[in-house]
């Protein structure tokens, strides 16, 4: 995917949202070690990978999601993130998107020149329940930072996001269920509560997908297809476009680039319908969506 960003790969279980990892999932599947951390081959400067033409592959303006297979401030990772944060002062024209379970980490994990925070940076925990919202989310609201935001995935819990949004440091949540092996249910009112928040502080609201379990109103769906419970989030209604992120996003020389000169994402036609639309950052056009098949979910018939 051209919007993720690995620089290094495996991660080491930290809370209740760790425990059925997706990446622990597809590393046994493919007969991995997820525990094992180490640089990606091919993929640890994916910032500065160049086409033939000389290009960047990574254009001005789009925005990168930062280990999704891993964690960004995990400590077996604390020697090549100084490289990591090293490309993206050097790639000032592109949105970085730091997500971590380690809100207690960041801090001492900053760049020396990381001042008041980044413009081209957005700093984001994980808040999957309550516990981890109340001990997370003051960490960050401390925290330097031009752009941060908070991530309730999985959701396996109610969070009382309200009086943590109140200050308007935070410029967007994203939310959704857990998927593959044992995933533990999402519930509606759970995620209605954290759409409400936002909407009273018009801060921006993604419902990215129901997850694999989800109830409503005391029934229980049913959706192992990734594409039905991203579809079934966009039909919710609960997603809430808010207060735009300003990013100021420089060249080289350090000049603010224009709005007209950055990258636009642009959507296939089933896109229409995706709950992560919001916050994708568009088709890479690899044309692979066109062989597969949306699939079939259980008792996901219009819940919404």
């Amino acid at each position: 995917m051209h919007d993720i960003w690995n620089p290094w790969h495996g991660c080491k279980k930290y809370s209740e949202g760790c425990a059925h990892c997706y990446m622990y999932y597809l590393d046994r599947m493919r007969g991995s070690d997820p525990t094992e951390v180490y640089p990606t081959k091919g993929g640890f400067d994916y910032p500065l990978q160049s086409r033939r033409d000389g290009r960047y592959k990574v254009q001005s303006g789009e925005l990168i999601r930062v280990c999704m297979t891993s964690d960004f401030f995990l400590p077996e990772a604390d020697q090549w993130r100084a490289e990591a944060w090293a490309m993206m002062h050097e790639r000032s024209d592109v949105k970085f998107w730091l997500l971590t379970k380690r809100a207690e980490r960041i801090e001492q994990c900053l760049p020396a020149d990381w001042g008041d925070g980044w413009e081209n940076v957005m700093l984001n925990v994980t808040a999957e329940n309550g516990r981890r919202a109340d001990e997370r989310i003051p960490i960050l609201l401390r925290l330097p930072a031009k752009h941060k935001g908070v991530m309730c995935a999985p959701l396996i819990g109610p969070v009382e996001l309200a009086p943590y949004l109140a200050d308007g440091q935070i410029e967007q949540v994203l939310c959704g269920g857990e998927n593959y092996d044992g995933a533990r249910p999402c519930d509606y009112a759970w995620v209605k509560a954290i759409s409400d928040a936002c909407r009273a502080r018009n801060v921006t609201f993604v419902f990215t997908e129901t997850g694999t379990t989800f109830w409503k109103n005391g029934k229980r769906y049913v959706m192992p297809s990734k594409r039905v419970q991203t579809e079934m989030a966009y039909r919710s209604g609960l997603s809430y476009l808010g207060k735009p992120v300003e990013w100021r996003l420089r060249d080289r020389l350090g000049l603010e680039i224009p709005q007209e000169e950055l990258y636009v994402p642009h959507f296939r036609a089933h896109c229409k319908l995706c709950g992560m639309k919001l916050t994708c950052n568009g088709c890479s056009d690899c044309g692979r969506c066109e062989d597969e098949s949306a699939g079939a979910g259980t008792n996901s018939d219009n819940y919404a």
